[in-house]
This record gives C-alpha cells, structure tokens and sequence, in this order.
C-alpha cells in the first residue's frame, strides 16, 4: 500500500489541523510578522526507529508550498540522540502552526515503528511473521498500521469490511462455530463477496470442529500454550494458514512463533507503545 499517497493520510492532517487551529493560530499571529522566514530542525532526543518524515513533509506542504523540506534520513532507520531526521525552511508562521501537529504525529509513529523493530527482530531465522490488529487510536489506524511496516511487522485487516474474523463472540452468538461458518458463506454468495475468513478457536475442540466445516483460510490458535499450539498445528497439517493470539510479549513472542504457526498478531504493537522523543528547533 501506498500510505502517504493514501486518501487517508490527508483526511488525518485535515482534521487534525481543524482540530488544532480553530479559528486562528493566534499566538502566532500575534507575535511573527507576515513574511517573516525561518529554519528549523528536527532533533531525535532518544533511540529506536524514525517513522514519519514523509508524513512531516506532506503537512507543511498542506500549509503551503513555499517550504524548503531537507530530508536527510529514510524512516525506518536506526536513529540516537542527537540525529537530525530532516531540517526544514519556510514562512515562519506555518512552521510554528503545523510544528506541534508534525512532532505528535512523528513520536507517536515513531514509537510504533521502535516497538515493532524490536519484536520483528525476535523472530530472525523463523518462518512467520508479526502482525498488528485493530487495536488503534480512533481516526489515525492508517498511520499507525504505516509504522508499523516501516518497523518491519506486518498489516492484519484493516477494519471490518477487508477481511471476515468469526471471533469467539460472533460463534457464540450464531449457535456454534459451524453455523458461524456456514452463515458467512451464505453472506458472501448472498453479497458477491469474496474476502478471506479467518475463525478464531480456544481449544483444540475448536480447531477439530473448524477442521470438520472447513470453508476458511486461517484459524487462529487464541491464548493457547505453545503445547497446545504446537498439537493444533500440527492437527492443521498445512491445510489452512495459521496464526497465534493473546499473551504474547517480548518473553514469550520466540517461544509462541516456535510452535509453528505462519502468524503471530500482537495488539500492543499500537496499543502499548512509549512516543519517542522528539523536538523541532529553530537555528
């Protein structure tokens, strides 16, 4: 996915900026004379991995266009205190109004990207790969699901409408996991659907009904010890992909890949992650 040429990365910076300035930048106003031009820099004041530079460019350019934008650093690099991600020059008023909207947009990413580093890079050597969930701040998934590719994990959906999840509440209110499942095939041939199913099972109980019905492409294998996930697996035997939910951290997430599964999906990837720290300062 292209994320930055995104309809929704534009829809964010509209509304954020609605959100912020109001009626006016007032202060602003009040105190730089129009016209007035200046530099400032970016300044990382912690360590992990940048996220967000072509999203700072894209919103001065949304204030304007008589900017001077010098990136020197791609997102997803490692980054310590004291690196200059970009420096930028500009109409010194549009650059203290969209200051504060750049920066909180750039450490909250920033700190996703880290986290999703760090947790990726548990995994080197194996075959599966790390996933986030729709476990996001309201009105900005798009960005944080954006950094959570740059740190190098991967998209689950995107919402409800690009994938069908049976959860364990959608089975237990339709009667049982085979109703569920016979009723989104019905829905799809009713709707002219074809999107992916994934059903999420418990027990191994589960994983043996879902194995019966069939007429899915993932289960997921959810708060089950890595035994449990190993027997299911290995139940599984390749017929559908599969993948892992629930207690995995920084201390479990080798062990819980090492059962086998293709996916391991880790809500605290956008959930439970510390913003870095970052400034923007004029010189």
């Amino acid at each position: 996915m292209d994320f930055l040429n995104h309809p929704e990365t534009d829809r964010i910076i509209t509304q954020a900026f609605i959100e912020d300035i109001g009626d006016g930048d007032h202060t602003t106003l009040a105190t730089i004379p129009e016209g007035t031009r200046r530099k400032a820099r970016c300044i990382v004041k912690d360590e992990g991995i940048i996220a967000g530079i072509d999203l700072a460019k894209r919103i001065f350019s949304y204030l304007g266009e008589d900017f001077v934008f010098h990136k020197l650093m791609e997102d997803g690099t490692a980054v310590k205190f004291g690196d200059i991600p970009f420096t930028i020059e500009g109409p010194a008023r549009l650059l203290l109004t969209g200051e504060r909207l750049v920066l909180n947009l750039m450490q909250r990413m920033s700190g996703i990207a880290t986290f999703a580093h760090e947790m990726s890079s548990k995994l080197e050597g194996l075959n599966c790969k790390l996933l986030d969930t729709r476990k996001t701040t309201p009105l900005i998934r798009h960005l944080e699901k954006w950094a959570v590719v740059i740190g190098g994990a991967h998209n689950h959906r995107f919402g409800l409408y690009d994938m069908i999840m049976i959860k364990d509440n959608h089975h237990d209110y339709a009667g049982g996991i085979e109703k569920a499942i016979l009723a989104v095939e019905k829905y799809q041939q009713e709707n002219g659907l074809n999107l992916q199913v994934e059903v999420e099972t418990r027990n191994l109980e589960e994983v043996a009904e879902v194995l019966r019905v069939g007429k899915v492409h993932r289960i997921m294998l959810d708060n089950m010890s890595s035994e449990e996930m190993k027997k299911a697996v290995q139940m599984i035997g390749g017929r559908y992909e599969t993948e892992a939910s629930g207690n995995i951290n920084a201390d479990t997430i080798r062990e819980k890949a090492e059962s086998g599964v293709d996916f391991l999906s880790m809500g605290a990837l956008t959930h439970s992650v510390r913003s870095m720290d970052i400034s923007l300062k004029a010189y």
